[in-house]
């Protein structure tokens, strides 16, 4: 019976020291770092057509930024609130050359549906005078009848 009772007090033993042994490991390794999260396929949608927009008014193709706005859009900038075809007449004359997108953030409003923000840093040409320009922008964008359309986009210039 003690050899009995020896054997089991060791093999508890045992299996409390490895528990203890494996609960230290585990507290010294370092955790992993949290990777960055990747965008949904929504978020890639919906950047893709924000930038197809700018590439519209890169390229001066101002049917094809038009076919990416709803018609009840609206669009503020400092100069107020503004109409699809009040933005259509403001673009006529106004070209990019050149834009980049940094600290994007994304908010999914719906399956369908999502907000994005970024800062723009845009070169172009309006009404025959070179301009640069920064903006932090919002657009919400929406799948309505299997096409993507900027419901909303406001531009706030940093002071």
């Amino acid at each position: 019976m003690k050899k009995g009772l020896a054997s089991l007090t060791a093999t508890l033993s045992l299996t409390i020291l490895a528990a203890a042994l494996q609960t230290l490991a585990a507290a010294q390794t370092p955790e992993p770092q949290a990777a960055e999260p990747k965008q949904s396929a929504l978020e890639r949608q919906i950047i893709a057509k924000e930038r197809e927009g700018l590439d519209a008014l890169k390229s001066g193709d101002l049917q094809a930024f038009g076919n990416l706005t709803a018609e009840n859009a609206v669009f503020v900038d400092r100069a107020g609130a503004a109409t699809k075809a009040q933005v259509m007449k403001n673009v006529q004359g106004f070209q990019l050359t050149g834009y980049t997108m940094d600290q994007m953030s994304f908010v999914p409003l719906s399956k369908k549906s999502g907000l994005i923000s970024y800062k723009i840093t845009e070169k172009g040409v309006s009404h025959g005078k070179e301009f640069t320009a920064q903006a932090y922008v919002s657009s919400i964008w929406a799948e309505q009848s299997g096409h993507w359309l900027c419901l909303f986009s406001q531009e706030t210039v940093p002071k």
